[in-house]
């Protein structure tokens, strides 16, 4: 996996990525060319072997800040619908890849995580926050709708209707607090404790059976569509699957012999 990037910052280490934006002095804001890059390289992620759990980091006391003002805003406002459409799938694209992409993202939020910084967290399978934290999906505030990049599908998912609705319409900031008790966080953690907490569940993560992880991801993201019986055949057809791993089998042979398995991924 290439870990040379231009518009993001991006380190692999013992099969672990962690990305995060890269302009702390404005509280890392997404800008067209983060956006692009971050969507490709998380399709490419899906082909790579290598890599088996992503942190998705804070920088500078901040995770992101949302579509830059001047590179962002500035020039949609002068954009015709053809242009303007053409950026807002380039948007959505950047969650498909991050749903699809078959490993695990764990979310590193410090500071202001808002705008299209909430929904990169929000498209991650865990978060783990600060006391600092403010998370807000502030569309409305800028007279656009709350629906954007997801947010109408994703967010009650993980928070409830009722409480979506709540942030979507006023544009609020969701306390770290809050998002503990509404489960949008995992865990809350001092900020000094919070790239070591977040890498511990990485590399927890990765030391698993990644190929079960990936179908893991792969059917929590499909079965939102299926009805309860056709989730029940897709999640008999995929653990079948698994079930001819050299992972399952080594499990097994660790369990008989009294061992803690370890896994390979295949």
């Amino acid at each position: 996996m290439n870990a040379d990037t231009t518009h993001f910052k991006c380190s692999i280490t013992d099969g672990i990525a962690t990305v995060s934006l890269d302009r702390p002095d404005r509280k890392n804001p997404l800008t067209f060319d983060s956006y692009a890059e971050l969507r490709d390289w998380f399709r490419d992620l899906h082909y790579d072997d290598d890599v088996k759990a992503v942190v998705f980091a804070s920088n500078g006391g901040n995770f992101s800040s949302g579509g830059d003002v001047h590179d962002i805003i500035g020039p949609l406002t002068k954009m015709n619908m053809k242009e303007l459409l053409r950026f807002t799938r380039m948007t959505g694209d950047l969650v498909k890849a991050m749903v699809n992409c078959g490993k695990p993202i764990i979310a590193a939020i410090d500071g202001i995580c808002v705008g299209a910084g909430a929904i990169i967290a929000m498209a991650s399978d865990l978060r783990i926050a600060t006391p600092e934290a403010k998370v807000a999906f502030l569309f409305t505030r800028v007279g656009l709708a709350g629906c954007d990049m997801g947010a109408c599908a994703i967010l009650p998912r993980i928070i409830g209707q009722g409480r979506t609705a709540d942030l979507l319409y006023t544009g609020r900031s969701m306390s770290a607090d809050e998002g503990a008790a509404w489960g949008f966080h995992n865990k809350v953690v001092p900020a000094e404790e919070l790239d070591g907490a977040a890498l511990k569940l990485a590399q927890q993560i990765a030391a698993g059976p990644n190929f079960g992880h990936m179908i893991t991801k792969t059917m929590l993201a499909q079965e939102w569509s299926m009805s309860i019986e056709q989730a029940i055949e897709a999640e008999a057809q995929a653990q079948a699957i698994c079930m001819q791993t050299g992972d399952f089998e080594r499990a097994y042979r660790a369990f008989v012999a009294k061992e803690s398995p370890v896994f390979e991924g295949d």
